[in-house]
């Protein structure tokens, strides 16, 4: 009887999961329909009219959008953006998370005391003062501009989260590697940064969603050679009825990346963050 209990209550779990997932994806299969529609099509009912009219499909608003510059110049500028902004973050904040949990040098405590209180710092305060530094130093309106300022502001967390994850690994693992001969490099890149393996990727996770997802700091710190997805989509809205075309296949490719970069780390996000969260 407890084993049926047992599989009952698994079933409706797994059910109730299934159903949340698909509430969850509809929006974007809803959103992949409607950049396989027509303008017209679009214009006379809801995007699950095509799922009985198959006709209405075709990939012609992806050929048109690859003919778009703007759309597809946007494109790779996010890629220009979020790789370099999430790869040096991850890089430097597991050289300082390493250093803050294994390392002695001065002024340690205070400093990483120092990095904990800039999370509470929101990042609108620091968009005026940046952009006029940031204009002194020709790096407004620049793609770096935006890289820079992505990763000053993402340091703070990813540096909190790795320090914490690295601070629970066995002090007597770290010791034994010293005794062996290990200089601190090598036990940093052989020993603890495969064992921190799901801290780093659901870091990675985190910092590339928030860039590429990013408008607020996109719209201030880049020009119109230099504007990501996100603006571009923001701009082609002020159109949307001359547009749809463009605009829908646009809209799911912005989505449809971050979401695949979810689910190819998805297995370390969880352990990553649970034991990245405490110290």
């Amino acid at each position: 009887m407890n084993a049926v209990r047992r599989g009952l209550g698994n079933g409706l779990v797994q059910a109730f999961l299934v159903v949340i997932g698909l509430v969850w994806l509809t929006p974007l299969a809803g959103l992949f329909v409607s950049s396989l529609r027509s303008a017209q099509d679009t214009a006379k009912g809801g995007w699950w009219t095509a799922l009985t009219s198959p006709g209405q499909l075709s990939f012609d608003n992806y050929s048109a959008l690859l003919k778009n510059a703007g759309m597809t110049q946007a494109f790779w500028n996010t890629v220009l953006i979020s790789v370099p902004a999430t790869v040096l973050v991850v890089v430097i904040a597991a050289l300082a998370g390493y250093a803050f949990a294994w390392l002695d040098f001065p002024l340690r405590e205070p400093l990483f005391l120092l990095v904990v209180a800039l999370l509470v710092v929101p990042v609108q305060i620091g968009l005026l003062p940046v952009a006029k530094l940031f204009g002194a130093l020709g790096l407004f309106g620049t793609i770096p501009g935006v890289v820079l300022f992505h990763v000053a502001y993402g340091l703070p967390f990813a540096v909190f989260l790795l320090r914490n994850y690295f601070a629970e690994m066995p002090k007597e693992m770290l010791e034994a590697a010293r005794m062996d001969g290990g200089s601190e490099w090598r036990i940093f890149t052989r020993l603890v940064l495969p064992v921190g393996r799901p801290a780093i990727a659901s870091l990675a996770i985190f910092q590339f969603l928030w860039v590429w997802n990013d408008m607020l700091v996109a719209l201030l710190f880049a020009d119109s050679s230099s504007q990501p997805l996100t603006v571009q989509l923001q701009s082609q809205i002020r159109q949307f009825g001359s547009n749809i075309d463009v605009l829908a296949p646009g809209a799911f490719l912005s989505l449809v990346v971050p979401v695949a970069v979810f689910f190819a780390f998805q297995r370390h996000f969880v352990q990553g963050v649970m034991a990245g969260s405490v110290t």
